[in-house]
């Protein structure tokens, strides 16, 4: 099996060692990367920081142009590319299909970000003392960034990092998770047919335990990373003084109104509940039903959730395939079996086959099960009834994560006081928590993360405003 080289500074390189790449489906090597020594890894960063000055003054159509190109060559190679996140993830060729399209779109959204870059004017004589004065205001980058991606989206959460810093100038060093490298690589192959200069992007996919010296790398004054908790506040507490973006993980909850459309609501709860096999930090894990449709609801989501296609990933009628590991797939089964022994009622799934566990659904689940209180990362949901809306938001609140919730109810009223009401960086209303648009913000508060990620939010955050005043005009 050939060895794809990495990419350093915008030129594929191999090094000395080789990293395999499973497919926890059935075990086959889907492919072998090549890993940066010590020296390749000092080179890359050596070559971002080079290269700042010149990458922060690109005009803004060559960014704009790179930026489409890779939209375009995505899109002309999106079977291919779907099939290697489907072999490298385990993830089914359905989902990998709309993981190529939203990438798609995420790179294009920000050609078109990059578009309308531009400083904004302030007349400053609003005051007597400053007449005659005027202030432009520009974003100027914070210098290269370090973006640290997890395995569950390979490739469109990489392009949330890559496609924002390239919009904005800002050279970019992408380390992929160990498990899922191969989607990072295929992008860096098409940045390498852009005009970008050499610096202006390398993608390192060095094992984790060698992230921490990138980390704390002065020359990459930002971090932006997305995975588990534990190690984003890591990080934060590691370089207390850089500018760090983490997004993180979730345990969020979908209500239930008793206004609610209950077979649309099933539905969606049943798909997004084990959608990416719940390996999401939007997958619906707390399903909180109002008391006098709990019944009603319960007997239409059980089915739902049974009717799901579970098996080969490459089947495009497979909704749920494995996880990334047989050893996720034990953590969650693992996790299953505590809740029931501490006294929930298992309603559908609760099997483990390989690294494939049947989407699961549990009443009557203690608070204090992980299940309940942790992110699962499986497709494993608790249901749990109150007696009405006030109720329903505090139980959504009752968490330590906050990153979007989902409310089905027709009422517009019950809808801007969720908005008022509960503690998450996003509130769904009318659908699951899991849905996400790549051009809006996207992001959690408490133990979720800091930080919003969203094309022309993560543009703004890997940059700062700059103020000149221009002195003795005729305004």
């Amino acid at each position: 099996m050939d060895v794809r080289p990495f990419w350093l500074a915008g030129r594929p390189a191999t090094g000395d060692a080789e990293l395999t790449v499973t497919n926890s489906h059935d075990g086959r090597v889907v492919g072998v990367c090549s890993v940066p020594t010590a020296a390749q890894v000092e080179e890359a960063v050596a070559a971002a920081a080079a290269v700042q000055k010149q990458a922060a003054a690109l005009p803004i159509h060559v960014r704009a142009e790179a930026l489409a190109h890779v939209s375009r060559r995505l899109a002309e190679r999106a079977e291919e590319i779907a099939r290697l996140i489907m072999e490298e993830n385990g993830k089914p060729i359905f989902w990998a299909r709309g993981e190529v399209n939203r990438a798609v779109s995420t790179f294009r959204f920000a050609a078109e970000e990059t578009r309308r870059l531009g400083g904004e004017a302030v007349r400053l004589d609003t005051e007597a003392a400053s007449a005659g004065r005027l202030a432009y205001v520009s974003r100027v980058p914070h210098g290269p960034v370090l973006a640290i991606t997890p395995f569950n989206f390979p490739l469109n959460l990489v392009a949330h990092k890559v496609a924002p810093a390239i919009a904005v100038g800002a050279p970019i060093i992408v380390k992929p998770a160990p498990a899922t490298p191969i989607s990072s690589l295929v992008l860096g192959e098409i940045l390498a047919e852009t005009a970008l200069p050499e610096g202006m992007f390398s993608v390192l996919p060095v094992p984790n335990d060698r992230a921490a010296g990138l980390v704390d790398d002065p020359r990459l004054p930002v971090v932006s990373f997305t995975g588990s908790g534990p190690v984003g506040y890591a990080i934060m507490d590691q370089v207390p003084r850089k500018h760090v973006t983490l997004e993180l993980g979730g345990n969020a909850a979908a209500v239930v109104l008793a206004d609610a459309d209950l077979d649309w609501a099933a539905s969606r709860v049943a798909l997004f509940s084990n959608y990416q096999a719940g390996q999401s930090c939007i997958a619906v894990q707390r399903v909180i039903v109002e008391e006098s449709v709990r019944e009603d609801f319960v007997a239409r989501l059980v089915p739902a959730v049974e009717a799901l296609v579970t098996g080969d990933p490459a089947d495009d009628r497979t909704q749920v395939g494995p996880l990334v590991s047989v050893e996720a797939a034990e953590r969650v089964e693992q996790w299953v079996k505590e809740a029931v022994a501490a006294g929930a009622r298992l309603l559908a799934g609760g099997t483990r086959d390989g690294a494939t566990v049947a989407p699961t659904v549990l009443a009557d689940v203690p608070h204090d099960a992980k299940v309940s209180c942790e992110e699962v990362f499986g497709p494993v949901m608790i249901v749990q009834s109150v007696p009405g809306v006030d109720e329903a938001f505090a139980a959504v609140n009752d968490s330590r994560y906050g990153l979007q919730a989902g409310i089905f109810t027709r009422n517009l009223d019950i809808a801007f006081r969720a908005n008022r009401e509960l503690e998450v960086g996003g509130v769904i209303i009318g659908d699951v928590p899991s849905y996400r648009a790549d051009q809006m913000p996207y992001g959690g508060v408490k133990d979720s993360g800091v930080g919003r990620e969203g094309v022309r939010s993560a543009m703004a955050d890997f940059t700062y405003e700059k103020v000149m005043v221009l002195t003795g005009l005729s305004l």
